[in-house]
């Protein structure tokens, strides 16, 4: 099977974040135009009403105080405390205009990785550890959450505030203002560069979080085997050291982002300075159109310029690490589905169970395969049992059978279709598989037994639990079939937790049944007892056994020793017995 990323491993992601993959966001905020021009409206009344007051304050100091004008004063003093109230209710209009909107594209981006996950096809869960799945799901969209719900639309506000207050100075002094962005210029380039430095760490540290969460839910799924074999202090120091790795880059990227505010207080400090200094040349030297009221009120607008460049800077970083968490969530969306359903798919009906392994090659990475030219013909009501060395191919045989994966080469066929050619749904209706570890849902036990058919009533659900003696268990339970289930079936035995597996196929009943190693982890009493109920189960169903008890398949019809990419022996147990070959050397072990 192929190589599995670990918790030690940096995942490799080749696609490189651009302007274009930030953009591609858009269609995720077009669907919600109304709420774009309502926010819209009210950033340019925020963002024009605030602009006023400074022109106020030039009329006070130049024309109130000079000419003790008191009613002035107060119609002025009047207009800004509209202005201010214009003002705070447009922004809160905005704000929760914004938090709404953040909140709904943050749940459709969601939705849609999800979808994606229950879409791709086992390769893509092969080769990363659920660790590294989820905080895509999680920590990654909750970063995009907060930068949908607070930057994007401030970043806008921001830029016409910038827009206004410039026209609003040029309106003042032209030349003042040039001083403005002659500051302004060196700076936005020096924040630019600090980002870029920064955009590469962000991804490298998103890694180290990834590896992290990765160890840690490994550990937690095996705190048992952790316990059990010592593993308690080794864990400790390898979380530290995988937990020191992410902080490193942490404490380097919070090192440079510091810079920012620094940088831009240095400009500005210059730039401020420059200005009084000019404005005070051009008032010494006789240019009448520079006065107390214009120097102040210039000064207010430098402080409503020096705000947006400021907190644009920020957002800048921010975007920095939104890059990094967009490349892997888009990584996921986009991953191909490789197995899909083609457009002209068929339903599969009245299925006979006739299945036909054609030429089968078959191989998990390039190069190296596990099954070459592999022919195998199966009648409808056939019962076939796969046995062989591990890594043989005994499960690759029912996993291409029930599309979990797709043949390289040749065909697998259910009554004469192609796998490939039917749709999934009815495929995988038509092709019950019981694996040897049964995932248990938190819930009931009825709501357990019904996953195998969801319409299923709760006396349809206790005839299939009766059918496999789960009953002598359920009705031990404290609700008996209502009795709530923990996560993974906690406080049921191993073998509990497989027979209700074995009532789920039985309620699904489909065409054609795999047991994949399914009564490994059942006792030798519970196998007895499920014995009888099994042969009911298969009968007149084509069946596929994996087993590494041999007892479970003395009666099958034929018997595939399976090595060296192929069928080593086939026939009965007794003819492979009388044969003394590979399969009697398995028996005798």
């Amino acid at each position: 099977m192929a190589k599995r990323n670990t918790y030690f491993e940096d995942e490799k992601i080749e696609k490189r974040v651009d302007m274009k993959q930030l953009l591609r966001t858009l269609k995720y905020i077009l669907p919600y135009k109304k709420l774009l021009i309502m926010m819209s409206l009210m950033l340019l009344i925020v963002s024009v009403v605030s602009l006023f007051p400074p022109r106020l304050l030039k009329i006070i100091v130049d024309q109130t105080v000079t000419n003790s004008d008191y009613k002035q004063l107060y119609l002025i003093g009047g207009t800004l405390a509209f202005l201010a109230f214009v003002e705070i209710l447009a922004s809160f209009i905005q704000a929760r205009s914004m938090g709404k909107m953040g909140l709904r594209i943050i749940s459709q981006i969601r939705t849609d990785i999800f979808e994606q996950l229950q879409k791709l096809s086992f390769d893509y869960f092969d080769n990363r550890p659920d660790g590294k799945i989820v905080v895509r799901v999680t920590e990654y969209i909750n970063g995009l959450a907060d930068f949908f719900s607070n930057y994007v639309m401030m970043f806008a506000i921001y830029i016409v505030k910038i827009v206004v207050v410039t026209v609003f100075m040029l309106s003042l002094s032209p030349s003042l203002t040039l001083i403005v962005f002659i500051t302004v210029i060196p700076m936005i380039a020096c924040v630019t560069l600090l980002k870029s430095l920064t955009q590469k760490m962000f991804t490298a540290q998103r890694q180290k979080n990834s590896n992290r969460t990765a160890f840690l839910v490994e550990s937690i799924m095996g705190e048992q085997i952790v316990k059990n074999y010592n593993r308690v202090d080794e864990n400790i120091r390898i979380y530290k050291e995988i937990h020191q790795d992410s902080a490193d880059y942490w404490f380097s990227i919070t090192k440079r982002t510091r810079l920012n505010h620094p940088i831009v207080l240095l400009f500005w400090n210059a730039g401020t300075l420059t200005i009084y200094g000019v404005a005070l040349w051009l008032i010494l030297t006789g240019h009448d159109y520079v006065t107390a009221g214009m120097v102040v009120t210039f000064t207010s607008y430098m402080g409503a310029f020096q705000d947006p460049i400021s907190q644009i800077s920020t957002i800048i970083q921010e975007l920095a690490s939104v890059s990094s968490n967009l490349e892997q969530v888009f990584d996921t969306i986009d991953y191909p589905v490789k197995i899909a359903e083609k457009p002209d798919a068929v339903t599969l009906k009245d299925v006979k169970g006739k299945v036909d392994f054609n030429d089968v090659t078959f191989a998990y990475e390039e190069d190296i395969n596990i099954l070459e030219h592999f022919d195998l013909h199966v009648t409808p009501g056939e019962t076939i049992a796969l046995v062989g060395p591990t890594g043989a191919g005994k499960t690759t045989v029912i996993n291409m059978l029930t599309r979990f994966y797709d043949v390289q080469k040749g065909s697998v066929t259910i009554d004469g279709v192609d796998v490939r050619d039917t749709t999934l749904y009815s495929l995988r209706k038509e092709v019950g598989v019981l694996m040897q570890d049964p995932f248990i849902f938190k819930g009931t036990i009825l709501d357990n037994i019904r996953y195998g058919k969801w319409d299923a009533t709760d006396e349809e659900c206790i005839k299939a639990a009766k059918t496999i003696f789960a009953d002598k268990f359920i009705e031990r339970l404290p609700d008996g079939y209502n009795h709530v289930l923990e996560e993974k079936g906690a406080g049921l035995s191993a073998g509990e937790k497989q027979l209700l597996s074995f009532a789920r196929i039985i309620l699904k009943n489909p065409s054609v049944i795999i047991l994949d190693e399914a009564t490994s982890s059942i006792d030798t009493e519970t196998e007895m007892l499920i014995k009888e109920a099994l042969d009911i189960i298969i009968k007149n169903k084509t069946a596929f056994i994996v087993a590494h008890r041999l007892s479970t398949i003395r009666n099958a019809d034929r018997i595939l020793y399976i090595s060296n990419k192929g069928i080593a022996e086939s026939g009965t147990h007794s003819e492979l017995m009388e044969k003394k070959g590979l399969y009697y050397e398995l028996t005798i072990q």
